[in-house]
């Protein structure tokens, strides 16, 4: 069977406004009986169209707990294909804390709704192998103990949510379970390789399950309605568009990179070469101080040494050596053994 493929926002949107649908995709995700269930109004984010990377719709639904017991929730369904959304989840989660909308009862019996905040995501999370994962917060005590007298409470639950992400690529496709086979509708592998707006599911693995034939009619029926593939175009385009950029961003930050690398590496370069050209500098330095220095031992030398060459002189002189004799003993020139003897 080709049907509409329910990861475009139009068709998922189409889906849950089915009331019959939305409790059976819900009661599939949250383990309990939706009883019954209301989109809230004015929630869908094609309204403002600006961020077209989550799509978001809220539900407000009455569910069966495990001890028969009914009660009012806030469901929350967040569907994403971008990455690193994070932040704007949580502004989202926080604009429903915030939303008055949000609270039940008057005076001190008005408490918060309990929320359940569904995330299904068109990528991987980390190294999570689970398809579907589900968070949920635990009350203990200081001892870890845990707490179950008096829980759930309402002042309790206001301040807190559980969470169910899902996690689509890694849908396998094996159907152990009733949520495996609602889940199977998203799962990408049945996709038109050439036209991704379709899929083409096996229908004999939902014959014995009669809460899936409406979503298939359904689904159908919206791979038939022109105006809605006319929208599935439309959000093709606009991915189409953000894949241009998020590339054109990629290459850019792949070239600013490159460019902050080749600048490191210039500039590691240069202050080799500074560093190199101070110590020749330094070296030079040192070298002529080194060369005054042997110069100036070598005229204190000299110095010492015609200090004690005429000393020697004179002595010879007062010993009665003529001046001839004195140029024999000591090799020098008459003419300054004569002057260094008339010294005195």
């Amino acid at each position: 069977m080709i049907v509409a493929n329910p990861i475009y926002d139009i068709v998922f949107k189409y889906l849950m406004e089915d009331e019959r649908i939305a409790r059976t995709i819900l009661s599939a995700l949250l383990k309990k009986e939706v009883l019954s269930i209301e989109m809230r109004r004015n929630e869908y984010s094609d309204q403002h169209r600006d961020n077209l990377s989550i799509f978001r719709i809220d539900f407000g639904a009455t569910v069966r707990e495990a001890d028969g017991t009914e009660r009012l929730i806030l469901i929350e369904v967040q569907k994403t294909w971008v990455e690193n959304e994070t932040l704007r989840f949580r502004q989202y989660l926080g604009a429903q804390y915030g939303n008055k909308c949000n609270v039940v009862g008057l005076g001190r019996e008005e408490h918060a709704l309990p929320m359940v905040a569904v995330y299904l995501l068109g990528h991987k999370v980390g190294d999570i192998e689970e398809p579907v994962i589900y968070v949920n917060h635990s009350v203990r005590d200081y001892y870890d103990h845990p707490v179950e007298r008096g829980i759930p409470d309402p002042f309790v639950e206001s301040l807190t949510h559980n969470s169910i992400i899902v996690q689509i690529p890694r849908l396998s496709g094996r159907i152990r379970n009733h949520l495996d086979k609602v889940l199977s509708i998203f799962d990408q592998r049945n996709a038109n390789p050439k036209n991704t707006q379709t899929l083409a599911l096996d229908t004999t693995l939902y014959d014995s399950d009669p809460e899936m034939q409406p979503i298939l009619r359904r689904l159908l029926e919206a791979a038939a309605d022109p105006e809605m593939r006319h929208k599935m175009d439309v959000e093709d385009e606009f991915f189409s568009v953000l894949e241009r950029r998020d590339t054109d961003i990629m290459v850019l930050d792949k070239k600013l990179a490159e460019e902050k690398a080749a600048l490191k590496q210039a500039k590691a370069e240069t202050e080799q070469a500074k560093a190199e050209t101070e110590q020749a500098r330094a070296e030079t330095e040192q070298a002529k101080a080194e060369t005054e220095q042997a110069r100036a031992e070598t005229e204190q030398a000299r110095a010492e040494k015609d200090m004690m060459l005429r000393n020697i002189v004179r002595s010879l002189f007062d010993k009665g050596l003529s001046t001839e004799e004195i140029c024999r003993a000591v090799g020098m020139d008459e003419t300054q053994i004569m002057r260094w003897c008339n010294e005195r």
